[in-house]
């Protein structure tokens, strides 16, 4: 079997953090999200991978190159116009081959595991399987109501409750689809979906099928979700320090801590796992890292610096003093002495002219941004790209990117 895998999308609810980079490439415990799904795929004995990429591709196609380091062999697809699921299907089938082997659909952008998908490779039959997955809220995702397991109907974020079983985009289709994707009518918002695809198969009585898991199946839907993420992939995690990294004897260790190549953690510091800490990085002395947080390679922590629950990406520098918790800050960020990112709970964030509630939530910064010394960030704020924040300020609102406050 082989099997497409949809990485063209930007991922516009994730931003800032998807403004230099597609949804895929967010890093999750120090892992890119679509690596997660390349690596369920090849656990499973599939190793023939379509990408089908789009929205910043090079930096796609850049990590996973031919795949070969991964475990897989990868072509990649050019979705250049952003024409919805079914549009980008049908692109990809010809990268297949001419065998009429059934084959599987996944989105990049969902963390999944080798047992999430084992099933539905296992036990699909029909002209299509649908993989579901059970959440007692469904409010954003699609839903599949089934009987006896076959799918009676599919609903795109409903507006009222009509089924517990949320749609996980993950499929294993016959190659005859393509046929019904060529059927498939433009949707209300300008795609042609798959999903529409499926109603009218079962419109049509084909035998369309259910398989439901309830193995490991996350989505950020926006950029704090990946701390939910992180979280539970951090879970998993078992204590590792590498041969080349310097651990001082006066340093505390509690838990599951994996450090990088050539890292270094000064004396006096105080790490509780999990937590992942990346290559060549430079903590404390005297720093606080507590659990569920990542941090990626080549970052710098000063001084007593205190980091909770959040994930830094590569190249960050937070100098001493300073306070993150529950936030998400990007690459190659840089933070003077005494910064604070805030965090509260019950925050609302806007986000595309609607406020959306959260139950805790610190700051989400996107890239390049420089914040000065004894500046505050409040919680529920979003950063844009390339911002400049001056010494002693308070920011309160979201700030687009290329701002410099004074």
């Amino acid at each position: 079997m082989k099997a497409i895998v949809l990485a063209a999308g930007e991922g516009v609810r994730c931003a800032p953090l998807t403004n230099t980079r597609s949804k895929v490439m967010l890093p999750v415990a120090n892992r890119p999200i679509l690596e997660y799904v390349i690596s369920a795929l090849v656990d499973n004995g599939i190793e023939d991978v379509v990408l089908v990429v789009g929205y910043e591709k090079e930096k796609v196609m850049n990590y996973f190159g031919d795949g070969n380091d991964f475990g897989a062999r990868i072509t990649y697809v050019d979705q250049t116009s952003q024409l919805g699921t079914a549009h980008a299907i049908s692109q990809a089938i010809p990268a297949l081959g001419n065998d009429n082997e059934s084959f599987l659909v996944l989105n990049g952008d969902n963390i999944i595991e080798k047992e999430t998908i084992n099933k539905l490779i296992t036990n699909h039959a029909g002209d299509a399987t649908v993989l579901t997955t059970p959440r007692e809220k469904v409010c954003g995702y699609g839903v599949v109501m089934s009987a006896a397991g076959k799918v009676k109907g599919i609903f795109e974020k409903p507006t009222r409750q009509i089924s517990h079983m949320v749609n996980t985009g993950i499929y294993a289709f016959n190659r005859d689809i393509i046929a019904e994707i060529d059927k498939t009518e433009i949707s209300e918002r300008g795609e042609y979906e798959i999903t529409h695809t499926l109603q009218n198969m079962v419109k049509k009585d084909r035998d369309v099928r259910v398989i439901v898991t309830k193995n490991l199946w996350m989505d950020s839907v926006y950029a704090w979700d990946l701390l939910d993420i992180n979280a539970r992939l951090l879970a998993n995690c078992e204590s590792n320090i590498s041969d080349t990294s310097v651990v001082y004897e006066s340093v505390t260790l509690v838990g599951d801590v994996e450090i990088g190549d050539d890292t270094v953690i000064r004396p006096g510091s105080y790490i509780v796992g999990p937590i992942k800490i990346g290559s060549n990085c430079d903590i404390g002395p005297q720093v606080t890292v507590l659990p569920c947080t990542s941090i990626g390679d080549n970052v710098s922590l000063g001084p007593y610096t205190y980091i909770q629950n959040s994930i830094l990406m590569d190249n960050v520098r937070v100098e001493s003093h300073s306070h993150v918790s529950e936030s998400i800050i990007g690459f190659y960020c840089n933070f003077g002495p005494y910064s604070i990112c805030e965090a509260d709970n019950d925050v609302n964030i806007e986000i595309e002219n609607e406020l959306v509630p959260v139950e805790k939530s610190g700051v989400v910064i996107g890239d390049d941004c420089k914040f000065g010394s004894r500046t505050l960030t409040e919680a529920g704020t979003l950063v844009g790209n390339n911002c400049t924040v001056r010494s002693g300020t308070n920011v309160d609102r979201h700030l687009p990117a290329n701002s410099t406050v004074l």
